[in-house]
Order: C-alpha cells, then sequence, then structure tokens
C-alpha cells in the first residue's frame, strides 16, 4: 500500500494521506502503522459504509498501540475498552439513533477526558459531538479488497 495523493482539502482540513489498499491484510497494516503514532488523547472517527474495513483498520490502529487482546466489533455492546501502551476506548455507534443515548453512555467524558484514544466506528452518525482535533479516516470501496482510505486532520 502506497499513498496515493496528499493535498488539501477544500473545508480546510489537512488531508495527511490518501491510500490504497488491496486486501485485508494491508487494510491492517496501514492501520498498525498509523496506530503507532497515535497517543492518549487522540480520537479517531472511522467513517465508510457496511462492510467497508473499519473493523479491520481498527484491528491493526489496536496493534499499533500495543493491544494483545481480540479486537471485535462492540456493534451490540456499543464500546469495548483495551489496554495497550494507553487505555483503548473501541466505540461503533451503528446501532444508537439519538443524542441522548450517545450521551447515557458517557461518550463526551471518554472523548474529553484525554485517559486514553478513542476509535469511533460509524463516527459520521454524530459529527457534532466529535473534538475539533480529532482524526478522520474515511473508507471508500473500490472492489471486493480494494479501500481508498483517506487520512484528516479536522
Amino acid at each position: 500500500m502506497q499513498p496515493v495523493q496528499q493535498e488539501s482539502c477544500q473545508t480546510g482540513r489537512k488531508v495527511a494521506g490518501v491510500f490504497l489498499t488491496t486486501s485485508p491484510d494491508e487494510t491492517y497494516e496501514l492501520g498498525r502503522g498509523l496506530g503507532l503514532r497515535l497517543a492518549t488523547g487522540d480520537v479517531v472517527a472511522l467513517i465508510g459504509e457496511l462492510g467497508s474495513g473499519k473493523t479491520c483498520l481498527i484491528q491493526g490502529l489496536c496493534a499499533g498501540l500495543e493491544v494483545e487482546d481480540d479486537v471485535t466489533s462492540p456493534t451490540f455492546v456499543l464500546i469495548n475498552q483495551y489496554q495497550g501502551r494507553t487505555t483503548v476506548y473501541h466505540f461503533d455507534l451503528y446501532r444508537i439513533d439519538d443524542a441522548g443515548a450517545l450521551l447515557d453512555l458517557g461518550y463526551d467524558d471518554y472523548l474529553y477526558g484525554g485517559e486514553g484514544v478513542c476509535l469511533i466506528e460509524w463516527a459520521d452518525k454524530f459529527p457534532d459531538f466529535l473534538p475539533a482535533s480529532c482524526i478522520e479516516l474515511r473508507i471508500e470501496i473500490l472492489g471486493d479488497e480494494q479501500r481508498v482510505i483517506t487520512a484528516m486532520r479536522v
């Protein structure tokens, strides 16, 4: 996998890189490389349609954060917590339909508490709750296993 392009986004957000992956292994490895650069207080918003590889990318991010547990999508429990070189909070907002339910989870405490790294699947469902400094990873499906992953600092 290699960067496809690097440029500034029209919305004023900085594009850190656009990457093409051709397999789940490459998507995982891209995540691992990005995870090596994450630090306590970082919030990563993952955006992509169902089956785009968000969980695969998060598994790689967690590997880069030195998480040794099995990383699975918290679709029904809504949040998983892992310990690596920092605490990792893995959210899946797919089944949450209103902001009240999100706040009942203590979502804002995790995001703004700065005590770990937050990884958020389906982050685009509640964009107003994301911190101004979050990292956005947007995944687009090109084919069965091909993905374009755009990394932006919001």
